[in-house]
C-alpha cells in the first residue's frame, strides 16, 4: 500500500500528456499557426464526418436522412454558407477578441469542408455527388490536403509533440517495468 501511494504522488508530480501538448503548442505556435492548425483540423473531421454521415444516409444504415425544408433537400454547402458569412461578419466587424478566437477559425474551417465536400454540385449546378468518376480521389485529395496543410502549418510543434509523447510512453512504460519487478 506504502509503495502504491508513493508512485500515486509522482504520478501527480509529473504533468500529464495533455499538459506537455499545450506547453510545447506555447512555445512552437504563434495565434496566427493556431487559428491556420484548428482550421485544418477542423476541416478534415468535419470533411471525413461529413463522408461518412452522407455514405450512412444513401446506404441506410443510419437511423436519420437527408435535410429538407419545404420538400426541397437541403445540400450541407448550404450551412458552409451560412458558416462562412457569420465567420465573415465577424471579421467586417473587426472584434480583435473574437478574430483570433479558437471556434472562429473552427467554425471556418468546418464551413469551408461543408462546402469543399459539394464542390461539383457547385460548379456544376448538377447534383452529381454520387458519381463515381473522381469521387474517390477528390476525398482522398481533401483529406491528404487536410492532413498536410495541418503538418506544415505547425511542423515544429508537431516535432515537439512527437518527442515529448514519445518521452511521455517510454517514462510510463519504465515506471510500468519497475513496478512490475
Amino acid at each position: 500500500m506504502m509503495q502504491l501511494t508513493r508512485r500515486h504522488r509522482a504520478d501527480r508530480a509529473r504533468p500529464r500528456l495533455s499538459e506537455r501538448w499545450r506547453e510545447a503548442a506555447n512555445r512552437h505556435l504563434s495565434p496566427m499557426q493556431r487559428s491556420l492548425l484548428i482550421t485544418w483540423i477542423t476541416f478534415g473531421v468535419t470533411f471525413g464526418t461529413v463522408r461518412v454521415i452522407t455514405h450512412g444516409i444513401r446506404g441506410g444504415w443510419l437511423p436519420w436522412g437527408n435535410i429538407s425544408a419545404g420538400g426541397e433537400h437541403l445540400h450541407h454547402y448550404n450551412i458552409g454558407i451560412a458558416t462562412l458569412a457569420g465567420v465573415g461578419l465577424i471579421a467586417v466587424r473587426g472584434d480583435e477578441q473574437a478574430i483570433g478566437h479558437p471556434a472562429v477559425a473552427a467554425a471556418y474551417g468546418c464551413g469551408t469542408a461543408l462546402i469543399c465536400d459539394e464542390f461539383a454540385l457547385l460548379l456544376d449546378l448538377q447534383d452529381v455527388y454520387w458519381a463515381r468518376q473522381g469521387r474517390i480521389s477528390v476525398d482522398v485529395s481533401l483529406g491528404v490536403m487536410s492532413v498536410l496543410g495541418a503538418y506544415l502549418t505547425a511542423r515544429p510543434f508537431w516535432h515537439e509533440a512527437g518527442r515529448v509523447t514519445r518521452h511521455h510512453v517510454a517514462s510510463v512504460a519504465s515506471r510500468g517495468l519497475r513496478g512490475a519487478a
